[in-house]
C-alpha cells in the first residue's frame, strides 16, 4: 500500500477476511473515505471498540455495522446488522448502519471481492457475520467479568442481552458503553478459534426471525441517505454523454463544438478514450450546471464511424445463433451425463423446441451517475455501485493509474438490479475530471441508460427430450446460445471449467440447466455468440441465466408431460426422486411445489372456459448455491390471444429467515419483475443500436396490470438461502404452461405476446 493511500485510511490492509481483531481500534470504523454522509460518518473516535473489521462499538453503546453489500432498496445492509445483533446480543435501538469502501479488508469473506449479486449476500455471510456478532459477545464478557471484579470462570454465568451484560447472582452488570469505556475489551481470535465458536441454535434465536424495524428507512425518509445522485462536491461541474447511434464498437471521427461554446458555463467536450474497452464512441460535455452540460451535449456535432456492429440486428442475432447451434462442435459442455443421443434412439417418443428471449433492459430508477475528484494522486470516485472490486479497476484504467490509488466511495444505490455491476458511468467521469483538473459528476439521461445499458442478452435454446414406453423422460439434451456475459468481465475466477475439458464456460449463461429432476441422460451445451457477444455487450440482469434456462426447461417439461398424458405437477414430482447427485436439493424443490399447489387450490376446482393453472418449480440461483422456489399462476385467455395474469402463487423456501416482512418484499418484487419480463419487456436491435429509448417505448408492468399475489415462505432452520432473485425465474414458465392448460396455445418465446397466443391457438 502506498503512502498516500496509509493517510487516508490508518488502519492496515492485512486483515485476513476471516480473522476478526478484537481489542480498541487505534481509529473509529468510518476509515475517511469509508463513510456516508447521513449514516454514522462521525463515529472515528480513538476509544471506539471494534470486534472486527464489519462493526464497532463506540462509547455512547452504539453499534455500527459495516455492509460490504450494495444496499439498493433490498435492506442488506439492516440484514447484516441484524445477523451480527443476534450474536452480540445487542438492542436493535442500538444499531447502526455504514456502508463500506473498496479497501481490500472488506472485501466478502466468501467470494474475495466486494460483489452484490446472485443472492448471495444474506446465504454467504450469514456465518461470517455470526462469528463477528459472537466473538464481540466473547470479548464483551470477558472484559466485563474483569471489569466487575469476578473470577474468570463466572464469566460463563454471565448473561448478555439488549446491549447489557449481567451476573444474575452478584446483580451486578454493565452495559456495552461502560465496557468500551473501561478498555478492558482486549481479546483477539484467530480464524481457527472464531471457526471453533459456537453459534446459536434457530430454537435460541431472539433477533433473527424477527420483522424489526429497517435501519436506512428513517435516513432514506428524512433525506439525509445520500445516493450517488446526491453527491455534491466543492468547485464541482457536470457532464452529460453523448452516446453513438452504435451500441458498440462505433468511434468518434470529429467533433465540432462551436456550438457548445455558446451554451453559458460550457468547458469542454472530451472524447473518451477508453483503455477498458467499457464504452466506444462517446463523447462528454462539460458544464458548470447539468442543465447547460446537456444543452451542451445536443448542441456538439459528432461525426462517426460506425464501426463493425453498425448493421446488425436482432435478427441477425438470432440467425447467428441458430447457425451455431447447429455446429456439432460449437461450444462446451456444462453438463454430460449418459448418453442422450443412443436413448434418443430407443425413446417411444421424442420432443424438440426452441425456446429464445430478447433483449432486456435494466432501467433503475436512479439514472446512471457517477462523480470523479483527483486528490493529488489519489483518484475519488463517488457511486452507488454493486461491484466495487472490478469497478474501482476500470476506474484506475481509464485514469491510467494504479488500482491502488482509487478510492470508492459507496453510496446507497437507487436500484441496481444487476446494472451497477458494470463501471461505464465512472469513465466519462474520471476522464472529464481529469481534462479539466476539478471534479465532475456526470449524470445520464433514461436514454442514454436504455441504450448504453448492459443488458440481458437476447438468447436462442434448442431442447430436445425423449421418453420411454411408460412416459418416463430418459434424455435431454439442452443448447443455450447467447452472448457471455460474465467473460466479459475478463475475471477468469469467474468462469468455469467445462466437462469436456475444450476450456472455460461462462456458467452463469447455462446456470438452471443443471437442474434437480433425475434423468439418467442428460447433456447442457453453452454456446458463445460471438456476434451478440460484440454488438450487444451484455450484463447480469435480475436472476441471470435461470431466467432464460428455467424458461426452456420448465416449458419442456409441461410439453413432455402433456405428450405423456400425464399431470404436469405429478410429473414434476415423480422427477424430483432425489436419486444420487439430487438427494437433498430434489426433496426441497418438491416440497416447495407442493405448497405452492395447496396454496392456490391446484387441481382441486373446475375453472371456468378459458382459464388455466400452470406450474414451474426451479432451483435458482447456482446448483452450488440454490433457491428453492415454485409458482402456481392463472391465467384467462380471450379468443384475441390476450392473456390476463388473474393471480401467482409462489411458495420458497429460505433454510433460515431473517427478517420475514423483507423476505416477502422480495418475493413479490422478484415475482412481478418475473411477470413483467414474461408479458411486457422487450428491446430490440437494428442498426447496430437499441430502438427502445425510453419507458414509453419499453414497457415494463404498469400498476393496472397487477395481479394477485400470494407468498408462502418456508423457513426450516437449514442454511439461508438468496430470495432477490429466485422468483423472477419461475413466473415465465408458469404462465406460458398456465396459458397451454387454458387455450392449448404453446408459445415459446418470451415476451408472451396476444398475436403468438392467438397465432398457436389456431395451430
Amino acid at each position: 500500500m502506498n503512502k498516500h493511500i496509509e493517510s487516508v485510511t490508518p488502519e492496515t490492509t492485512d486483515l485476513s477476511r476471516r480473522s476478526f481483531l478484537v481489542g480498541t481500534a487505534a481509529a473509529g470504523l468510518v476509515l475517511g473515505y469509508a463513510g456516508v454522509p447521513g449514516i454514522g460518518e462521525a463515529l472515528a473516535a480513538p476509544s471506539n471498540f471494534e470486534p472486527s473489521v464489519w462493526y464497532a462499538i463506540a462509547p455512547d453503546g452504539l453499534v455500527t455495522v459495516t455492509c460490504g453489500k450494495a444496499d439498493m432498496g433490498q435492506h442488506i445492509a439492516s440484514t447484516m446488522a441484524q445477523i451480527v445483533a443476534e450474536e452480540l446480543g445487542a438492542k436493535w435501538s442500538d444499531m447502526r448502519v455504514a456502508l463500506a469502501s473498496n479497501d481490500p479488508k472488506f472485501n466478502d469473506p466468501v467470494l474475495g471481492a466486494q460483489i452484490t449479486g446472485g443472492s448471495w449476500s444474506t446465504m454467504m455471510n450469514f456465518d461470517a457475520m455470526s462469528r463477528a456478532g459472537a466473538a464481540g459477545r466473547i470479548a464483551l464478557t470477558e472484559a466485563a467479568a474483569a471489569a466487575m471484579g469476578l473470577p474468570p470462570y463466572f464469566k460463563d454465568e454471565l448473561v448478555v442481552r439488549d446491549s447489557m451484560v449481567s451476573h444474575p447472582k452478584s446483580k451486578k452488570q454493565m452495559s456495552f458503553a461502560d465496557i468500551v469505556k473501561s478498555g478492558k475489551a482486549t481479546k483477539t481470535f484467530t480464524p481457527d478459534e472464531l471457526k471453533a465458536i459456537k453459534l446459536k441454535t434457530p430454537d435460541q434465536y431472539t433477533m433473527i426471525g424477527v420483522s424489526v424495524p429497517q435501519l436506512d428507512i428513517p435516513s432514506k425518509t428524512n433525506g439525509t441517505a445520500k445516493y450517488g445522485i446526491d453527491v455534491m462536491l466543492p468547485g464541482m461541474a457536470y457532464g452529460a454523454v453523448v452516446t453513438p447511434p452504435v451500441r458498440f464498437g462505433a468511434t468518434v471521427k470529429s467533433v465540432d463544438d462551436s456550438a457548445a461554446r455558446k451554451v453559458p458555463g460550457f468547458i469542454k467536450a472530451v472524447t473518451l478514450d477508453d483503455k477498458t474497452g467499457t464504452t466506444s464512441g462517446w463523447v462528454v460535455a462539460v458544464a458548470g450546471t447539468y442543465a447547460n452540460a446537456k444543452k451542451a451535449a445536443q448542441a456538439l456535432k459528432i461525426d462517426y464511424d460506425g464501426g463493425p456492429n453498425a448493421k446488425v440486428s436482432s435478427q441477425s442475432l438470432l440467425d447467428e445463433a441458430k447457425r451455431l447451434q447447429k455446429l456439432e462442435d460449437s461450444g462446451q459442455f456444462f453438463v454430460k451425463d449418459g448418453d442422450p443421443a443412443a436413448a434418443f434412439g430407443t425413446a417411444a417418443k421424442v420432443l424438440e423446441a426452441e425456446y429464445t428471449t430478447s433483449i432486456n433492459i435494466h432501467a433503475p430508477m436512479e439514472p446512471m451517475n457517477a462523480t470523479a475528484e483527483f486528490r493529488g494522486d489519489i483518484l475519488h470516485i463517488y457511486s452507488g455501485n454493486q461491484f466495487a472490486t472490478r469497478s474501482g479497476a476500470i476506474a484506475a484504467g481509464a485514469a491510467g493509474i494504479d488500482p491502488k490509488f482509487v478510492v470508492m466511495h459507496q453510496m446507497w444505490l437507487g436500484g441496481g438490479f444487476g446494472r451497477r455491476l458494470d463501471a461505464d458511468m465512472m469513465i466519462p467521469a474520471v476522464q472529464a475530471a481529469k481534462a479539466i483538473g476539478k471534479p465532475v459528476k456526470v449524470i445520464y439521461t433514461r436514454e442514454n441508460d436504455m441504450t448504453m445499458d448492459f443488458s440481458r442478452p437476447l438468447t436462442y435454446q434448442k431442447v430436445k427430450a425423449g421418453v420411454d414406453g411408460d412416459g418416463k423422460l430418459v434424455a435431454l439434451s439442452h443448447d443455450v446460445v447467447s452472448a457471455w456475459p460474465t467473460a466479459r468481465w475478463g475475471i477468469p475466477d469467474f468462469l468455469t471449467p467445462s466437462v469436456d475439458k475444450k476450456g472455460p464456460l461462462d456458467s452463469f449463461t447455462v446456470n438452471g440447466a443443471d437442474f434437480f429432476y433425475t434423468v439418467p441422460n442428460h447433456y447442457v451445451r453453452a454456446i458463445k455468440n460471438e456476434m451478440a457477444h460484440n454488438a450487444t455487450p451484455s450484463g447480469q440482469l435480475r436472476s441471470v441465466a435461470p431466467g432464460w434456462t428455467f424458461w426452456a426447461v420448465e416449458s419442456m417439461i409441461d410439453e413432455i408431460a402433456a405428450a405423456a398424458g400425464k399431470d404436469p405437477a405429478q410429473f414434476r414430482i415423480s422427477l424430483l426422486d432425489g436419486a444420487g447427485k439430487n438427494d437433498g436439493g430434489a426433496q426441497r424443490l418438491r416440497n416447495t411445489l407442493l405448497a405452492a399447489m395447496g396454496l392456490a387450490g391446484y387441481g382441486t376446482r373446475q375453472l371456468p372456459k378459458g382459464e388455466g393453472m400452470g406450474v414451474a418449480c426451479v432451483s435458482s440461483q447456482e446448483r452450488a448455491t440454490a433457491s428453492w422456489t415454485a409458482c402456481v399462476a392463472h391465467v384467462a385467455v380471450a379468443p384475441s390471444g390476450n392473456v390476463t395474469v388473474k393471480k401467482l402463487t409462489v411458495a420458497t423456501d429460505v433454510g433460515t429467515q431473517v427478517h420475514p416482512d423483507n423476505i416477502r418484499a422480495q418475493v413479490e418484487g422478484a415475482a412481478l419483475w418475473g411477470l413483467s419480463l414474461a408479458m411486457y419487456e422487450k428491446a430490440t436491435l437494428k442498426d447496430g443500436g437499441i430502438e427502445q429509448t425510453n419507458f414509453d417505448s419499453y414497457t415494463p408492468l404498469r400498476m393496472s396490470q397487477m395481479p394477485e399475489v400470494a407468498i408462502a415462505v418456508i423457513a426450516n432452520g437449514e442454511k439461508a438461502t438468496g430470495v432477490g432473485e429466485p422468483a423472477v425465474t419461475v413466473i415465465a414458465p408458469a404462465i406460458g404452461n398456465a396459458i397451454f392448460n387454458a387455450s392449448g396455445a404453446r408459445v415459446r418465446a418470451l415476451p408472451i405476446t396476444a398475436e403468438a397466443v392467438k397465432g398457436a391457438m389456431k395451430a
